[in-house]
């Protein structure tokens, strides 16, 4: 172990990873490269359960009643996650959403994400 290089690979203890903000270096080339993939991104006014009957029974002009309110937030959902909270907005004749609520990494890419609870109702992980 030479006095630059705190690690000794030898030694079986790891190094510390590095400081909240600063990228490992080693793992900059694979990050740039993750930066540039697409994601699907979705926006969800809620949700409901029909039976197949019902859903069957559907024509132009029924009408679909889900389970949130017209004030309650639109959900931001990324690879099937809920990663922010908004509401709907016309942006040059397309909708959009202003974010305002955006959920911690950790949680909303955990199982059971403390978004996922209605709006104050946040559950702890």
């Amino acid at each position: 172990m030479t006095p630059s290089s705190p690690y000794d690979p030898d030694s079986g203890v790891k190094p510390p990873p590095p400081a909240f903000g600063e990228p490992a270096a080693q793992n900059t080339g694979t990050m740039d490269l993750l930066m540039d993939m697409e994601l699907p991104v979705m926006v969800r006014f809620g949700s409901a359960r029909m039976l197949l009957r019902d859903l069957l029974k559907l024509t132009a002009g029924s009408i679909v009643e889900f389970n949130r309110s017209p004030e309650n937030p639109i959900e931001v959902v990324v690879n099937g996650r809920i990663v922010a909270r908004g509401s709907a907005i016309v942006v040059e004749g397309n909708y959009g959403v202003r974010i305002s609520e955006i959920a911690p990494a950790r949680e909303a890419w955990s199982t059971g994400s403390a978004l996922d609870a209605p709006p104050g109702e946040r559950r702890e992980n």
